[in-house]
């Protein structure tokens, strides 16, 4: 890790190529934000709704979900999209396929996912329903397995769609470069983690890294393109687990939650993105990480690219663990 590749994370140059300002209309196109309904979710939602698209509130609270919704109409008379809600609770595998089910008696074609929701620096010990390590539970496995589920109306959107346009987009952190163990993900410790939430929390960053570079790979997927991004560091409730001092401290460098969405918009629609980009990961507010850490790079890349598999073998993980849930 460099103090470079930190700093222009911290404090991103002041320039936002691809914005509610110059983004074309995207009427008729499809897509699902999870975590939509608050903080830099509920952001790109709005922002994607007043560019007239069909989007997704993909949320566990069908009361919030429906209360932003009501509010963002009320923003935005002159949009011509539509707004739906999505039920999705990622810390319980039992539930997803349900709720991708439940998109495809809708929709038959998906644009974009963005796998937004997640948490942060939840307690050591927490666990998800089925006795996860919470941060792998909803960070990595569910949004796998939501994916995964949503893999046919991607696929069909593909079909017709420009290449590289239809895209999975994952969400990491600038704690991948500064707190992710050697590697990334360390593969003991996904069924012994540590006692470390803020450890715990960018090793998930990092495997949602992992699954996104694997992706491409993986037979059936390769007509999706799949990338992630670090939306930045920003004033939302990811936040609520960690001490009042800590939140004291990063204060200064947080940034008002339309910024992330920004990244988003870019990772998930720019044009600048293009098919050889798989696996890369966004930084703010819309350019290329500068340097990765030469050990997530190498657990990006195959034994048989020189790498060290680590991706491979998390993915794998992550797809024994949803199985019997498909």
């Amino acid at each position: 890790m460099s103090f470079k590749t930190q700093w222009t994370q911290l404090f991103p140059p002041n320039h936002h190529p691809l914005t509610e300002r110059n983004l074309p209309n995207q009427s008729g196109k499809v897509f699902i934000v999870t975590g939509g309904n608050s903080g830099v979710g509920l952001e790109l939602v709005e922002i994607l709704y007043n560019k007239n698209a069909t989007v997704y509130m993909a949320s566990r609270s069908q009361e919030k979900a429906l209360a932003a919704i009501k509010a963002i109409q009320a923003r935005s008379p002159l949009a011509t999209g539509r707004l739906d809600f999505l039920h999705l609770d990622l810390n319980d595998l039992t539930t997803i396929k349900a709720s991708a089910a439940a998109f495809g008696e809708r929709e038959s074609a998906l644009h974009v996912l963005w796998n937004n929701a997640g948490i942060s620096a939840v307690p050591a010990g927490s666990l998800s329903k089925q006795g996860l390590e919470q941060h792998l539970g909803v960070n990595c496995v569910g949004p796998f397995l939501f994916a995964q589920l949503l893999l046919p109306q991607l696929r069909a959107a593909a079909a017709s769609a420009p290449k590289g346009t239809v895209r999975v987009v994952w969400s990491s952190s600038a704690l991948v470069d500064s707190r992710a163990p050697p590697g990334g993900v360390v593969l003991e410790e996904l069924s012994s983690p540590v006692e470390d939430p803020v450890r715990n929390y960018a090793m998930s960053k990092a495997g949602n890294w992992m699954l996104a570079a694997e992706w491409n790979r993986r037979p059936g997927c390769e007509d999706v393109l799949s990338l992630t991004q670090n939306p930045g560091n920003l004033s939302t409730n990811i936040w609520q687990h960690t001490s009042k001092v800590l939140r004291l401290l990063v204060w200064p460098v947080l940034y008002k939650p339309r910024n992330g969405a920004h990244t988003m918009l870019w990772a998930g629609l720019s044009p600048d993105v293009g098919e050889g980009d798989g696996g890369r990961c966004a930084i703010p507010w819309g350019r290329w990480h500068p340097e990765p850490r030469h050990d997530i790079v190498q657990s990006l890349k195959s034994k048989d690219e020189g790498g060290s598999g680590i991706a491979n073998e998390f993915w794998d993980w992550c797809e024994k663990q949803t199985l019997q849930y498909t």
